[in-house]
């Protein structure tokens, strides 16, 4: 579960930051905003209160007093605006900058100017056709007299843009900084997440490469749930290069073994027909060598039809596709039927041991045949004769248990460990079977370990004795 954690986590961050982000953003745009109408309600309520102050100063002097001008320059320090103040025909006569610095005492301002602030408009960003060099934010506000509602002039109150980013300049260096360390944030998370979910890929491509020449004994380390998806594909690559590797193996031993089983005979065929070529071999004797050669050749047709069917055999016994439920008495009584011949001829006395109730197993049936027939034909090949042969079955718990038992020579301790090896055969096995080629019980093993189960062998005393289980079907 660990990538599921390490990618709910990272998606977690990542949601995290792109929402932060957002909100810094909000603020950014949304605190602009909010200065631009706040500095605007603050102009809008200067040129009310100026032009009020105006209305009230013109009824008992002209708009240029010293008066007004007082009250001018108080409130355009107070609000850090420019603040000027236009006759009715549009000259200004009365600005809050000091004298010194003062330009625009005696402009004129356009028509469109003076129209736009009869109305008392709110200009927005403009540079009062020419007055400024630059865009301002400007708010207007005619002067009217008390007494008859004439225009005595006009008020205009300006402030420049840079005004509002300097008082928003300390929150956009922070909202930036903020910013920047979630993108930070975020980079790393991602590179992280990518370097840790790219790593297992890695390892797979190596171990690829590997493979193509090779080498199949390298794995990728298992750092994940199997349930998880990464996890998944490792276990899966993992158990594909076992695959691999033990069919790698098979393949050896079976080139080995058969190297091994070929050379005898085909030592053998080639000695006898160059002897019979170079007539080393005198020509009344030809008859006798040539059917050594045909037995020696019937022998290794035998020997490879035996590897054959011995591998398709391990093959199908691990398939759980090909394996059925069916009645394991009935199975034992049909094989041990085909023996009844041979037993009578040893003059064997046989003894099935078979209950009457049905005991059904699940597995290959073609393949517990097998096993049967290879048992019961090692017990009737090295019985002695007269003696008993015994075919028992039984059930414990959830196995069914076979037992193939005969009376002859005993196998030798030290040939037990190996007696189901490839191509082994014990000491009564080379002086009785000359044909054998050692394969019988290694596939009877195979069969059985494909199932999951297990044989074992007992020999005492000349008696010998396989035992097998299977699994009952429910």
């Amino acid at each position: 579960m660990k990538s599921i954690y390490l990618r709910n986590f990272t998606a977690m961050a990542v949601l995290v930051c792109f929402c932060l982000m957002l909100i810094c953003l909000s603020f950014v745009g949304i605190g602009r905003m909010h200065l631009v109408r706040a500095l605007r309600g603050d102009m809008i309520a200067s040129a009310s209160e100026v032009a009020r102050i105006a209305s009230a100063v013109r009824q008992n002097d002209s708009l240029d007093s010293w008066l007004l001008g007082m009250n001018v320059s108080a409130i355009a320090n107070s609000t850090e605006n420019l603040i000027f103040i236009a006759e009715p025909g549009g000259t200004i006569v009365r600005c809050s900058d000091k004298p010194t610095n003062c330009c625009h005492i005696g402009m004129a301002l356009s028509e469109n100017v003076l129209e736009l602030a009869r109305s008392d408009t709110e200009f927005g960003l403009t540079d009062l056709d020419g007055v400024f060099k630059e865009q301002r934010y400007v708010v207007s506000r005619g002067i009217y007299s008390e007494a008859d509602g004439s225009c005595l002039g006009y008020v205009f109150v300006i402030s420049s843009p840079g005004k509002i980013f300097g008082d928003w300049s300390a929150f956009l260096i922070l909202a930036s900084v903020v910013t920047l360390g979630i993108l930070l944030v975020f980079l790393i998370l991602t590179l992280f997440y990518s370097k840790r979910m790219a790593r297992p890929l890695d390892e797979i491509a190596a171990a690829s490469r590997k493979f193509a020449r090779g080498d199949f004994s390298v794995r990728v380390k298992q750092e994940y749930d199997a349930t998880d998806e990464m996890g998944a594909l490792i276990d899966s690559f993992n158990k594909m290069a076992d695959s691999l590797e033990a069919a790698e193996k098979r393949r050896s031993e079976f080139i080995a073994n058969v190297s091994h089983e070929l050379r005898t005979p085909m030592t053998t065929i080639s000695g006898f027909a160059d002897g019979i070529l170079d007539g080393t071999i005198p020509p009344e004797e030809e008859r006798k060598y040539l059917v050594s050669i045909r037995d020696e050749t019937r022998r290794l047709s035998r020997l490879v039809r035996d590897m054959l069917d011995a591998s398709a055999a391990r093959s199908h016994a691990t398939d759980p596709s090909r394996r059925t439920v069916f009645d394991l008495n009935e199975l034992l009584l049909q094989t041990l039927l085909s023996f009844e011949g041979r037993a009578t001829k040893k003059n064997l006395d046989v003894d099935p041991q078979i209950p009457d109730n049905s005991i059904m197993v699940v597995a290959d049936k073609d393949a517990i045949t097998r096993v049967i027939y290879n048992l019961l034909d090692n017990a009737v090949k090295f019985a002695k004769p007269g003696s008993c042969l015994t075919l028992r079955l039984y059930r414990d718990e959830e196995k069914a248990y076979v037992s193939v038992r005969d009376e002859g020579e005993t196998i030798p301790p030290d040939d037990l460990p190996f007696i189901f090896d490839r191509f082994h055969k014990s000491d009564r096995s080379r002086s009785l079977d000359k044909e054998g080629m050692g394969l019988g019980l290694y596939l009877v093993k195979a069969i059985i370990n494909g199932h999951d189960e297990d044989i074992a062998v007992k020999s005492e005393d000349g008696v010998t004795e396989f035992v097998f289980s299977l699994k009952l079907a429910k």
